[in-house]
């Protein structure tokens, strides 16, 4: 049995209920909401693994809330549910992120599909924020100097010309390389320079 949560929001009483009591037998557990409103009043979005997305709602539609999330850079696996979606509109939600596009009604087997893919992309979207985060962690343990040397060194420059760069002495440059290279649990220059990248990439899209 799954233990994972299924955010479902749909205006639809009937459909909601139907589609809670199938997900609930396939063992997940169902948070039902029936508007956007509902929806960001009761969660944290960076929380939410799964969201079962209406498209035709009132005030803010499932597009709309999409934008919104994206906007606020929340990274949620989204299945859209629509009875009147076309193909522009479908392009438009997978290019935002989202995981599928399904017209009303949909097979239960090709909707649960959708779920496990969704939730299998919230697994892996959770291993990336955890690696950042120990990336960051073991970045924050540098001194200034050793960031100093870590920027030249991951961009390809040789201890000489680092220690020139720098003002000091290339033996003294192989030392703070060194301690670079154990503080970020990095074994080879490769490992050293995708941590660099990945950590790069993280910040840029907080800013």
């Amino acid at each position: 049995m799954s233990e994972e949560t299924i955010h479902l929001l749909d205006d639809d009483d009937q459909l909601r209920k139907a589609l809670s009591r199938l997900l609930r037998s396939e063992g997940y557990d169902v948070r039902a909401y029936s508007s956007a409103r509902e929806f960001l009043d009761g969660n944290r979005a960076e929380e939410v693994d799964c969201l079962l997305l209406d498209v035709q709602m009132p005030e803010l539609n499932g597009l709309e809330l999409q934008r919104r999330l994206v906007s606020s850079g929340a990274v949620i696996p989204i299945v859209f549910l629509t009875g009147h979606g076309d193909i522009p509109m479908s392009v438009r939600a997978v290019k935002a992120g989202a995981i599928d596009f399904l017209t009303k009604p949909v097979e239960a087997e090709t909707l649960l599909g959708a779920i496990r893919n969704a939730l299998e992309s919230a697994a892996s979207n959770k291993g990336e924020r955890d690696e950042i985060t120990f990336i960051a962690a073991r970045f924050s343990r540098l001194t200034p100097r050793e960031r100093e040397v870590m920027e030249a060194v991951v961009a390809g420059k040789p201890n000489k010309l680092i220690a020139s760069e720098l003002g000091t002495c290339e033996q003294t440059v192989k030392v703070h390389r060194g301690r670079v290279m154990t503080k970020m649990a990095a074994s080879s220059l490769a490992e050293l320079v995708h941590a660099a990248d990945r950590l790069h990439r993280a910040m840029s899209h907080c800013t």
